[in-house]
């Protein structure tokens, strides 16, 4: 035989085994139809960790700034709520028309009366179930963030930025929404992979029964873990001179307290968002 089909052959062959390994690695990944991958979500949700534990960085900069939050703030008898408020919504009709909650993995934190996108419209991948697409937590997520989380890791004082205070706030809510809301893309891809075992408790309705089904107590300490190792190296004081970085236990943000938020608030609330979204999965 020729040996340049004998190469070619050789060739073919060995493509068609690197096509078949890829596909076996694909399977494995957990890989479903529309595109949404087990391995995908997990990446988001990674790269998510280090917007999050840089927003609080950049928050812990600041004081208390307690003026701020209170709602009585602007002299004008017109106005209304807090400055954080003001700038929340503000931010976020501005944010509308330029097209962000065209996407559905962003959730406005006041909904009501925005503005529609003036964007040019962008095809987003239709991933999510109409019907559970309208899961929204950041009234609680509000809550949280204001009267739990930040007084954890703020210093008291007043240092008079305000304006910056409550800009910074509003990088760290919507950092933290996006993360708790991607449990929606967590639930379908779960649910597409095994749905088998979610379509009983849904047609149940068996909150306790989904939430057993979502929870790996593994993944969720090794998440609590990898959190904080992440607030300990982001969060150092680089100095150089002496190959020494920072005075050692000295952290911007606190990595007990991000392990914290993620095994108290981020961890269970996303659970939340996946179990209310499962509810909806077969409407």
């Amino acid at each position: 035989m020729d040996s340049c089909l004998v190469m070619v052959l050789i060739l073919v062959c060995w493509t068609c085994l690197i096509s078949k390994v890829e596909m076996a690695k694909a399977k494995s990944k957990g890989n479903v139809a529309g595109g949404l991958t087990l391995e995908s979500v997990r990446d988001s949700l990674i790269r998510q960790e280090d917007t999050i534990v840089f927003s609080l960085i950049e928050r812990a900069r600041f004081p208390a700034n307690a003026p701020a939050y209170d709602p009585s703030y602007f002299s004008d008898p017109g106005a209304c709520g807090s400055l954080v408020e003001f700038v929340v919504k503000q931010t976020e009709a501005i944010q509308a028309k330029a097209g962000r909650y065209e996407n559905p993995e962003e959730n406005p934190f006041f909904p009501d009366n925005l503005p529609p996108s003036q964007a040019p419209p962008h095809k987003f991948p239709r991933l999510l179930h109409p019907a559970g697409m309208s899961v929204n937590l950041n009234k609680i997520i509000w809550d949280v963030y204001f009267n739990k989380l930040l007084p954890l890791f703020v210093a008291p004082g007043d240092d008079g930025n305000y304006a910056s205070t409550a800009a910074h706030d509003l990088e760290c809510l919507q950092a933290l929404s996006r993360r708790i809301h991607y449990g929606k893309l967590v639930a379908e891809v779960k649910f597409r992979g095994e749905r088998k075992d979610y379509e009983p408790a849904i047609r149940a309705r068996g909150k306790r029964t989904l939430m057993n089904l979502l929870t790996n107590k593994k993944v969720e300490e090794a998440v609590k873990r990898r959190v904080a190792k992440k607030a300990m190296t982001f969060g150092q004081e680089v100095k150089l001179g002496n190959d020494t970085v920072g005075s050692k236990g000295k952290f911007k943000v606190d990595p007990d307290i991000v392990s914290r938020l993620y095994g108290e608030w981020v961890i269970p609330l996303t659970k939340d968002v996946e179990v209310e979204y499962l509810l909806r999965r077969l409407d």
